[in-house]
């Protein structure tokens, strides 16, 4: 089957793309109000494009009516947002922060998230996401009903047991962040397996190995 995005309805390039493009890891992304509480909302296109510098992106869609939601309101005023990943444990509380609240709700006060200050930028963090990115916005790309915002990550909290004892790597046993597949189906990294490259060959020896039944 062939689909021909240039004439396909955004609704069906939706549904192709997030039903193929997965699993998209879930941003719960917090930002300052202008009346200073907490709006939290969770983003799924969303990931990390460069170390050097540290750029992560939002894709963050308008409303059905036009308008901007709240989190990228807040992004244009302040500049400013956190990036919360999301684990088993804060999956029920990222699912309520993505209801449709008006302005003035406090989502982290809504679903009970625990709130705690950031140290480079005026948003709070949740205290139980395995990790929080501060991030001030880069650039912002406009589209129609749509904004890609760039932001560079200037500090990262993570909590201590995520990690190893050297305090290099993530422990798989405990950081196993959940991400969305299609529609309301998601998954969590509890099967962690390593792949690795075949140690000191040659390009000219990879070329002679018969690929594996089933590749072209």
């Amino acid at each position: 089957m062939q689909f021909d995005f240039t004439q396909l309805p955004p609704a069906d390039r939706y549904r192709l793309l997030t039903n193929f493009i997965g699993p998209r890891p879930i941003a719960l992304v917090s930002t300052r109000a202008q009346a200073g509480h907490t709006n939290a909302a969770p983003m799924s296109f969303f990931n990390v494009f460069s170390q050097d510098p540290p750029i992560v992106i939002l894709g963050i869609q308008s409303r059905p009516d036009g308008r901007e939601k709240d989190t990228m309101n807040n992004i244009r005023r302040s500049g400013e947002f956190v990036v919360n990943m999301v684990d088993m444990a804060m999956a029920d509380a990222m699912i309520l922060c993505g209801v449709n609240f008006a302005p003035d709700v406090d989502e982290f006060a809504f679903s009970g998230l625990e709130a705690a200050p950031c140290r480079q930028i005026d948003v709070a963090r949740a205290l139980a996401t395995p990790c929080a990115m501060e991030c001030r916005v880069e650039r912002i790309i406009d589209y129609p009903n749509r904004a890609l915002v760039l932001g560079e990550v200037l500090e990262m909290h993570v909590r201590k047991d995520c990690l190893d004892a050297q305090g290099r790597y993530v422990n798989p046993e405990v950081y196993q962040p959940i991400a969305r597949l299609h529609a309301d189906n998601y998954i969590v990294s509890d099967r962690q397996f390593e792949l690795c490259k075949p140690a000191g060959m040659h390009v000219h020896e990879a070329a002679q190995l018969t690929p594996p039944q089933g590749s072209k």
